[in-house]
């Protein structure tokens, strides 16, 4: 509670419910990550693996979440599934650092709000995690270059073929090999 009787960010916009789920491989950005958040009225738990996402969300399905989507041992979107599973109610934002089209319109077909490119701030974490529905987001004041728009649609294809890099070939016309280059590289901007 601050000096003025309001309390701390946005806090009161959450609800009795505070429970967050950060889960993110990065950890010394998920220990930032929760105290900023922890700093802004949640109550934060954390999971660096899919496995560890998982096994909090059975534990405690929290009312809000985010989900780095490439994990050291999977896709943050299983632990998407397992909260979807459990709890429809929770406010999902995926936050990552290989954003690409393809994920994110599989992520909001999971039941995702947003999806935010790394490094996001706690500010717009929250913001994404608070939004209103049918709430606008500002078009970006910069946009996609063409190798980015390649590399977005090469994504879209990889998804729409289940992350199957043989298939993803075969339908792009592309050496297999090629196209693991390309996918292991970051998205250009």
């Amino acid at each position: 509670m601050r000096a003025d009787g309001s309390e701390a960010g946005s806090a009161a916009e959450l609800g009795h419910d505070r429970s967050l789920l950060l889960v993110d491989d990065d950890s010394a950005f998920l220990k930032r990550l929760a105290r900023a958040m922890e700093a802004r009225g949640f109550q934060t738990e954390t999971a660096e693996s899919v496995a560890e996402g998982i096994a909090c969300v059975e534990t405690h399905a929290p009312k809000y979440a985010v989900v780095d989507l490439r994990l050291e041992d999977g896709n943050g979107l299983d632990v998407i599934d397992a909260i979807r599973n459990l709890r429809t109610d929770t406010r999902i934002v995926v936050l990552t650092g290989y954003g690409n089209i393809a994920t994110a319109v599989t992520a909001v077909k999971l039941g995702a709000l947003d999806y935010l490119a790394k490094p996001a701030d706690a500010d717009d974490i929250l913001h994404a995690l608070t939004q209103k529905p049918g709430e606008k987001v500002e078009p970006p004041e910069n946009p996609m270059s063409a190798d980015r728009v390649r590399w977005e649609h090469i994504q879209r294809v990889y998804e729409m073929c289940d992350r199957n890099v043989s298939e993803t070939a075969r339908r792009l016309n592309m050496h297999r090999r090629t196209l693991q280059r390309i996918l292991a590289k970051r998205a250009p901007r």
